[in-house]
């Protein structure tokens, strides 16, 4: 089937292919990538990933300094470009996952095709989603997916999954495990039927999933794949896993080995952050993050940019990690989307007791009285709120963003949720 589906495809999707350092290894030496994390919010917990850990010197999957609007994604393409001839690809991997926040990816592809339509674009995913929008990835010209796969065993995907959110209910164990497997497969099957390249990623766990990998690379064979990158276990802080071992190059080299009898392996993968940008073994985010950036190199008037007041409901002024009704102060930030100021710390009264009595009537009193100090907010970034005061909040025309992690990432995200609510308004 492979085969068949690859010798038809258009002589330009090829060429592109041959530019694209993560499909080919003969061009990481030659050209470059940047990651655009403008999707934060992921819909599957793994138990190997925690995407609050930062570090400059750390390439791990999720990690980012820094989340953007798709209209600051346009301005830092602009940059990296004018610095970075030999860019030939713009990839989109999270730090959630891509398709979770698929608007701010939308949004993102069109601002950046607008002004070139010859880069190439790419994604990466847990395929949940997929079903879904595969055939709106295919309309947008996208031609390079990269899919996350585990398991083909529910019963073995249910030890690397916590939960699965989808189409709002929860699920846990082997049925989360079965219904993300079910839209993998299926996703995978559309694109490679519409002449999208997929490449499957394979994390390697000593003792849960290594054995399996070979029947994953058999399956994805099957359904016509271009290439699949077994990678190695980072135990990563704060993770479930954080106390397995880190497969060894030997150990992954040799189920390589084993699977490239079946398929064509990626072997030069650097486990690229979700901000990555450059080379792969030549990471240079760190130079291009929009805090740094110089003025004169913005292509959008900043002047223009719509100031938000964001009021935050944090413990410690660090995490996004208080409920609305727990909080006994109010953080109220200012900024235009990307920067974003402390103002001020708004003393207010906890009106919930417990999660029983949060949306209760006998708390409409001090419910009242915090919703009346926001009256000149525009949104409420907090990890959660109960339905009344959700309701009385809209209906005073604030916008409430519900966010688990780190504040600043909160605020830049919320400011895109009302950037795009906006834009859809509009249209």
């Amino acid at each position: 089937m492979g085969s068949v589906c690859f010798s038809t495809l258009h002589a330009d999707v090829l060429e592109k292919t041959s530019k694209h350092p993560c499909y080919s290894a003969d061009a990481h030496h030659k050209y470059a990538r940047m990651h655009l994390p403008v999707a934060p919010r992921c819909n599957i917990q793994c138990n190997y990933c925690n995407r609050k850990f930062d570090c400059v010197n750390e390439s791990r999957p999720g990690v980012t300094s820094e989340v953007l609007t798709p209209e600051y994604a346009k301005d830092k393409f602009v940059w990296v470009k004018e610095k970075m001839e030999h860019l030939s690809v713009v990839g989109i991997a999270g730090p959630g996952d891509a398709l979770a926040d698929w608007l701010f990816t939308q949004q993102t592809i069109k601002h950046i095709q607008a002004l070139d339509p010859e880069i190439t674009f790419c994604l990466s995913t847990n395929g949940l989603l997929l079903p879904e929008y595969a055939p709106e990835i295919v309309a947008l010209g996208i031609r390079h997916v990269t899919v996350t796969v585990n398991a083909l065993d529910p019963a073995i995907g249910a030890e690397i999954y916590q939960f699965v959110s989808y189409q709002g209910k929860w699920y846990t164990g082997v049925a989360a495990a079965g219904l993300l497997l079910h839209n993998q497969l299926a996703g995978i099957a559309y694109l490679v039927k519409h002449g999208v390249m997929v490449k499957i990623n394979i994390v390697m766990i000593k003792g849960l999933n290594d054995r399996h990998i070979p029947a994953v690379v058999k399956k994805v064979k099957e359904l016509g794949v271009f290439v699949t990158n077994i990678m190695p276990l980072i135990p990563a802080p704060g993770s479930a896993f954080e106390h397995l071992p880190q497969t060894s190059m030997k150990e992954l080299n040799a189920l390589r080995d084993v699977c490239q009898l079946d398929i064509r392996q990626m072997r030069h993968c650097q486990q690229c952050r979700a901000d990555a940008i450059g080379l792969l073994y030549e990471d240079r985010s760190q130079e291009f993050r929009m805090c740094d950036r110089p003025q004169d190199g913005v292509t959008v008037n900043n002047g223009n940019r719509k100031l938000y007041r964001i009021a935050v409901t944090s413990k410690y002024g660090k995490l996004v990690d208080q409920h609305f009704g727990h909080a006994t102060k109010l953080l109220i930030y200012q900024g235009d989307g990307l920067r974003f100021q402390l103002r001020e710390t708004r003393t207010v009264g906890q009106y919930c007791a417990g999660m029983s009595e949060c949306d209760a009537e006998a708390g409409d009193s001090g419910r009242e009285k915090i919703i009346e100090a926001l009256k000149d907010c525009n949104a409420v970034l907090t990890m959660r709120i109960g339905y009344h005061a959700k309701e009385r909040l809209r209906d005073k025309g604030i916008f409430i963003s519900e966010y688990c992690d780190t504040v600043e990432a909160g605020l830049r995200y919320a400011a895109a949720q009302m950037q795009s609510q906006g834009a859809a308004e509009n249209q």
